[in-house]
């Protein structure tokens, strides 16, 4: 007698699929193999699993994949969420199938390890271990996650997907991470002058408005709002704007006064004739980051003209600046000057609420007015005199 087979299975490109309805639930979803004797039997096992679930109340067991999908397609509107799924991509060879309720800090452990390993560039240069705030954002990403599946999702029969969430420990981030290191003028002037032209104006406006790497990369001149009582203008940066990825926005969600010192706004009127769009174009478009390879060439350069000229090794936060240190430098620079708290987080873009987004003339003089002061902390204004020299 002919052997019966089981119906639900269909085959497609060589693989066996199931597409069965069972206790009106739909099972959709492939075998993974090509033999129809090893696709029933999978089947088989998904009928019996799918039958504890609905008569005995057998908890439906997720995978963390299954997890980690479905936050990316809910959560798919997110500013951050392309961060999110460059880290679940990292955790995807280490947790992928693992069920939830395995997802702790043992099963985590290969990965953290993994990440702070020293490894090779493509080039076959050696690269450092992560810093432990990289592999902690990884870390919190896991919890939210986790947090959902407890919280949140539920199945067919309204249990949540997750009993509980586990404790996942941080990793201490003071042990290894890079302090901000704000320039002295005699540093300003050695790493600016080694600077591609490009570059050095970028720097030059950074540091004399404490806007973040991808404002200045995504300045656009729609957003430059003129103030003829005080004879200059500001930028209004919105809050959405997108920066590096479309969805990316201003950091603290809210629109961004860009106020310019003298500085600032004689760097402006140098950018006036290169785009109608973008403030610092670079090949027709904005540019995608200041910390390319040309920074990261210049500052080589800048550390051994720094020991050249002064007999002494150049300190190791200047031999390794970073695009985002010119921020701090602005802030630091503000403060030695004297510059109140409240005008301080204005001009940092710092979320204040004591300061209203509508800002009258006698304010925005009052910020301007604090602006110049971080340009007027060197009586010798290298930063003027740097710029007309590369510029000429």
């Amino acid at each position: 007698m002919a052997r019966k087979t089981i119906s639900g299975l269909y085959e497609r490109n060589g693989i066996w699929h199931i597409d069965k309805v069972v206790r009106g639930t739909r099972l959709q979803e492939s075998t993974g193999t090509s033999e129809r004797e090893e696709a029933e039997q999978y089947l088989i096992f998904r009928l019996e699993k799918l039958r504890q679930e609905k008569v005995y109340g057998v908890r439906q067991v997720r995978t963390w994949r299954e997890a980690a999908t479905r936050f990316l397609v809910e959560y798919q509107d997110q500013p951050s969420i392309a961060l999110s799924a460059s880290h679940i991509e990292q955790l995807d060879p280490y947790l992928g199938d693992l069920p939830i309720t395995h997802v702790d800090d043992g099963s985590l452990a290969q990965f953290i390890k993994d990440r702070q390993t020293p490894g090779l560039t493509k080039t076959g240069k050696v690269k450092p271990g992560v810093s432990n705030r990289t592999i902690n954002i990884a870390l919190q990403r896991v919890v939210r996650i986790l947090n959902l599946c407890a919280r949140k999702w539920r199945d067919a029969e309204k249990r949540p997907w997750l009993e509980s969430v586990p404790m996942i420990s941080m990793l201490d981030e003071k042990t290894n991470s890079r302090k901000p290191y704000p320039l002295s003028w005699e540093e300003q002037s050695v790493l600016f002058a080694e600077l591609p032209a490009h570059l050095q104006r970028m720097a030059m406006f950074k540091v004399n408005t404490g806007c973040r790497e991808q404002e200045v990369c995504k300045l656009r001149w729609d957003w430059e709002i003129a103030v003829p009582e005080l004879d200059t203008s500001v930028f209004l940066i919105p809050a959405g704007f997108g920066g590096r990825r479309e969805t990316s926005g201003v950091k603290n969600g809210e629109d961004r006064l860009v106020v310019l010192n003298g500085v600032a706004k004689s760097v402006i009127e140098q950018q006036r004739s290169q785009s109608k769009e973008w403030v610092f174009p670079y090949d027709g478009t904005g540019m995608h980051r200041m910390n390319d390879s040309a920074w990261k060439k210049a500052r080589v350069r800048a550390a051994k003209i720094w020991q050249e000229k002064y007999l002494r090794p150049a300190l190791p936060g200047f031999a390794s600046i970073r695009v985002h240190d010119l921020k701090h430098t602005f802030g630091r620079r503000l403060r030695a000057a004297g510059v109140t708290l409240e005008d301080r987080k204005a001009l940092l873009g710092h979320k204040n609420g004591s300061i209203t987004s509508h800002y009258s003339t006698a304010e925005l003089g009052q910020l301007i007015e604090a602006a110049n002061k971080a340009s007027s902390t060197d009586s010798r204004g290298p930063a003027l005199t740097i710029l007309r020299r590369k510029t000429g």
